[in-house]
């Protein structure tokens, strides 16, 4: 067994200019770096008071309903016929799925910084909904930038948003998916800096999003510690969860990264095939750059623009990817995989048969991933999956794309 090493190796990144390794900072024009550090300053401030982290708890225990279950997939773990497979149930969350942890922490320190509004982006609707959400319970203006192709797919998450009482902007500019989303809503954030807090949506973006995205969802993997020695009496012998932006995995991997007897696997969109241009694996293919304001491994031609990418799930349809992925990846901490559309839709149906559990199409990449594990590991070990969201919001697609 390797020797663990102390958390308080990974606890200070990223540095004080936001860069874990060489991937993060803050490549944004002058007047909205200040805006950046006027707001981690605020962040490093109010989530230390007792106000915030006592309202913040309150709202995850009361409102959310955390701790999430961790459920061992009995019928799952024997059609796979080998390691046991436990899922983290982030689906069971208000919402639907994980992003309602860092949703709530960025309208709460809204309110506490005098905001009146929240802008975000969104891919699959998850993130909006969450967002709608968080500010109708604190009493804050939103509005969700999200692809008109996402807005075809997505159809119900749309709707809620809009039940909510968000504003709903159409994208209709590029690829019409999530990359095009971010532009436009750091456009219209420029346009009131003062008034309006951009509330992304995963761990990306320029500094200090990377890091406070993660440090709200990083209460996933604390309470999967807990859970999986109190059901197993030790530690998992592996951790999956997909990865687009990647908060869902940075969630989970956080309080295991010093466990380095505890492999980490990350699985990336093959979207069509990894030997076609319909995918967006970027730490698979892709080569350090920057996108959306900070450095990260990017899919990107060889002007270093970002390419289009392609996922049959649209959050995670994104040519770049988390600051803090790149440097796992580079370091080897975690290995990222991939799976394909189709694999996506396979472990869909076969979580949804097996279990009675329909997951959403992000986190079906983690099944896809977590299922090829398990068939090649032992019946005594043990792997936990990050669910990180239902799938009801996919359902109709999937019927329609399989002629159910």
């Amino acid at each position: 067994m390797a020797e663990n090493k102390s958390f308080s190796e990974f606890a200070p990144m990223p540095n004080a200019e936001g860069y874990f390794g060489e991937y993060g900072g803050s490549l944004i024009p002058e007047q909205l770096l200040t805006v950046m550090q006027d707001i981690d300053k605020a962040y490093q401030d109010i989530r230390q008071t007792p106000e915030f982290k006592e309202e913040l708890q309150e709202l995850y225990k009361y409102y959310v309903g955390r701790p999430s279950p961790l459920y061992f997939a009995k019928r799952l773990t024997e059609h796979c016929g080998g390691a046991k497979i436990y899922l983290k149930r982030e689906d069971l969350n208000h919402t639907g799925a994980h992003k309602i942890n860092h949703s709530l922490g960025e309208a709460l320190l809204a309110k506490h910084m005098g905001k009146t509004r929240v802008i975000a982006e969104t891919g699959a609707g998850q993130h909006g909904v969450a967002m709608a959400t968080a500010c109708s319970l604190v009493g804050i203006d939103c509005e969700i930038h999200m692809g008109e192709i996402d807005i075809a797919k997505e159809a119900p998450n749309v709707v809620k948003m809009k039940i909510l009482g968000a504003k709903v902007v159409s994208v209709t500019r590029g690829t019409k998916t999530l990359k095009d989303a971010v532009d436009s809503a750091f456009e219209e954030y420029m346009k009131d800096t003062e008034s309006t807090l951009y509330a992304i949506g995963s761990v990306v973006g320029p500094h200090p999003f990377p890091m406070m995205v993660r440090d709200f969802q990083q209460i996933i993997g604390e309470e999967a510690r807990d859970q999986i020695q109190e059901l197993e009496g030790r530690l998992p012998d592996a951790l999956v969860a997909c990865v687009g932006g990647g908060s869902n995995a940075m969630g989970l991997f956080t309080a295991f990264l010093n466990d380095t007897d505890v492999s980490i696997y990350g699985v990336e969109p093959a979207g069509k095939g990894l030997d076609t241009p319909d995918h967006a694996a970027t730490l698979t293919l892709g080569k350090p750059g920057a996108v959306h304001g900070f450095k990260c491994y990017v899919l990107q031609d060889e002007q270093g623009e970002p390419l289009p990418v392609h996922s049959i799930a649209s959050g995670l349809d994104y040519p770049g990817v988390g600051p803090q992925h790149s440097y796992l990846k580079d370091i080897g901490r975690v290995e990222y995989i991939s799976a394909t559309d189709d694999q996506c839709l396979d472990a869909f149906m076969i979580l949804s048969r097996k279990e009675g559990i329909i997951p959403a199409l992000e986190s079906s990449h983690a099944l896809a991933g977590a299922i090829r594990l398990a068939k090649e590991m032992k019946p005594e070990q043990v792997i936990v999956v990050n669910l990180s969201g239902r799938g009801d919001k996919d359902a109709d697609y999937v019927a329609e794309k399989l002629g159910l």
